[in-house]
């Protein structure tokens, strides 16, 4: 298995996500635009060398309602690509290409479990590598049925040593 060096070496783009991600998910249904769902989010991306994964991501998912929902999502590199195969996905993530200006990564993905619904996901990053967008399309029967659109800011790269409690504030507005 690669190193983490290794793995940052030959994936910068995604070595940029390192780190603490604080933002907001929206689901749209992609027949009437409309937003179905909302919740804030904390993602801690993160590159380990302790032989458990090469790639480790934990989503930590916050409702209105007080609802918490915590996910692991370690992954394995190999062929150029970070690949998941665990308890909520199967899928892999890659630079996209070409990409001139080194901000594009893709990933497609299925949920375990529910093989007829697959998943293709684009993350922008920005120049400065503080903000980032995220655009999911949920497809099943070959049709796209929803859209789930994310923006956030990193708030640490120190994945290791950040300490949070509750949710996050509510997302900055561009302006």
């Amino acid at each position: 298995m690669p190193t983490a060096a290794e793995m940052r070496a030959e994936m910068p783009i995604l070595a940029r996500h390192e780190g603490v991600w604080e933002g907001v998910y929206r689901y749209y249904d992609a027949v009437t635009g409309q937003l179905t769902e909302q919740h804030k989010s904390r993602l801690f991306c993160r590159f380990r060398d302790d032989g458990s994964a090469t790639y480790h991501q934990t989503n930590h998912y916050y409702w209105a309602d007080g609802k918490v929902e915590v996910r692991e999502f370690p992954a394995e590199y190999r062929d150029g690509r970070v690949w998941w195969d665990n308890e909520h996905i199967k899928g892999w993530a890659g630079t996209m290409l070409p990409d001139d200006h080194n901000r594009s990564t893709c990933l497609n993905w299925v949920r375990q479990g529910e093989s007829d619904l697959y998943l293709y996901e684009m993350i922008q990053i920005s120049d400065c590598s503080n903000f980032r967008c995220r655009t999911w399309h949920w497809i099943k029967a070959g049709r796209c049925f929803q859209r789930t659109l994310i923006d956030e800011h990193k708030v640490s790269t120190d994945w290791a040593g950040y300490r949070a409690e509750g949710p996050p504030a509510d997302y900055p507005v561009a302006g």
